[in-house]
């Protein structure tokens, strides 16, 4: 399973399964509370982490009138060579559809640029002038509450969660897929 399928497949698993149905809680922990129950939950404790973290980001997008997705496009623009739409949806864990949206967005702001590319096939996408202007404009911003929240968690700390968390992946792609 690829990266953008198993996030989209853990959020909908956690939002569509009813309350007794979570599958991460080992059967051997008790059920002694809800709110213990939904603490130990592996798709709850995702879904939290991220939408807490997230929110730190979210108003400095808001600002700019950008989605969180149209920011993590841009920002994979920035590192500076013309992308093409499978790397862009690879890198920023967005489902095609999606980043056809995003991307059309974004182009009608000025934001982006299509790059000539020998084949034909592809797509290439860049960053136009007032795109790589309005991503200076955040990245210090976007740096700062990345800072913040690394300081805050600790850098052995969040070291640790993030090689965990790629390991999880990893392994969860890696799973045959469910009936």
């Amino acid at each position: 399973m690829n990266c953008f399928r198993m996030v989209t497949s853990v959020a909908h698993t956690a939002a569509a399964l009813p309350a007794d149905a979570d599958a991460e809680t080992h059967p051997s922990q008790e059920k002694s509370s809800d709110t213990n129950y939904y603490e130990r939950s592996l798709t709850v404790a995702l879904l939290r982490a991220r939408e807490s973290t997230m929110r730190r980001f979210k108003k400095y997008v808001d600002e700019r009138d950008l989605s969180l997705p149209q920011w993590r496009v841009l920002r994979a623009l920035a590192e500076g060579e013309p992308l093409d739409a499978g790397t862009l949806c690879e890198r920023c864990v967005i489902l095609p559809p999606s980043l056809t949206r995003i991307l059309r967005a974004l182009a009608e702001r000025g934001l982006t640029r299509q790059v000539d590319c020998a084949d034909a096939r592809r797509h290439m996408v860049a960053l136009s002038d007032k795109g790589q202007a309005l991503f200076d404009e955040l990245v210090g911003a976007s740096e700062n509450s990345r800072r913040e929240i690394y300081d805050a968690f600790g850098p052995e700390k969040m070291a640790l969660l993030l090689d965990l968390l790629n390991e999880l992946r990893e392994i969860t792609e890696a799973l045959p897929e469910p009936d």
